[in-house]
């Protein structure tokens, strides 16, 4: 089905993953040398300061936010011709870990 009014829709992909952090020390170290490497757009300033966030949080939310790269959340739709991606957020944040009742909706079944 086309829509030739004119008219644009816009639609929001909601994606919830846990993750089960398995070495804070090893995945901050991780995050501080993406901060430290020179291809980082920060200055002095904006690296110490990041730096200091990262080794604040011993959750490793911060952590792993550096190490998510925007391009791996978007080629979940790459593929699709027919939609384009308007905006973009991330966010990462301490969990108390898999919710047990949704095991089951993790399936992605297209054979209804």
């Amino acid at each position: 089905m086309s829509d030739n009014s004119g008219s644009e829709r816009f639609l929001r992909i909601n994606v919830e993953l846990t993750v089960e952090v398995l070495d804070v020390d090893a995945l901050q170290a991780a995050a501080l040398a993406e901060i430290r490497h020179p291809a980082a757009d920060l200055d002095d300033e904006e690296r110490q300061e990041q730096a200091a966030m990262v080794t604040a949080d011993e959750s490793g939310a911060t952590a792993l936010q550096w190490l998510i790269e925007p391009d791996h959340v978007l080629a979940l739709i790459e593929h699709i011709n027919e939609v384009e991606p308007r905006e973009a957020m991330l966010g990462v944040e301490p969990s108390d870990g898999p919710d047990e009742e949704g095991d089951e909706d993790h399936d992605h079944d297209h054979d209804d």
